[in-house]
């Protein structure tokens, strides 16, 4: 079930936003919705997944904080 959701944003981030839906092929509703689908999932959930397939086969250093990374990765992706 969808639901109407009003924000207040700053019209250049707007701008800049709706943009960049257009040049990937998205709607900014779509945008935002992964945006916070991906913020609020369990960290243990995203990060095991996607390392799951990888474990063992990178070494990493022992302070390399793979949740920040991750979630900047998707702040860049979705932003």
């Amino acid at each position: 079930m969808t639901a109407k959701l009003t924000l207040t944003v700053q019209k250049s981030t707007i701008e800049k936003a709706k943009s960049y839906a257009k040049h990937t092929g998205r709607s900014l509703s779509e945008l935002v919705e992964k945006y916070l689908e991906t913020i609020t999932l369990d960290e243990e959930t995203i990060v095991s997944s996607k390392l799951k397939n990888i474990v063992g086969a990178v070494k990493l250093p022992d302070d390399f904080d793979d949740a920040a990374e991750l979630r900047n990765y998707f702040e860049r992706k979705h932003l």
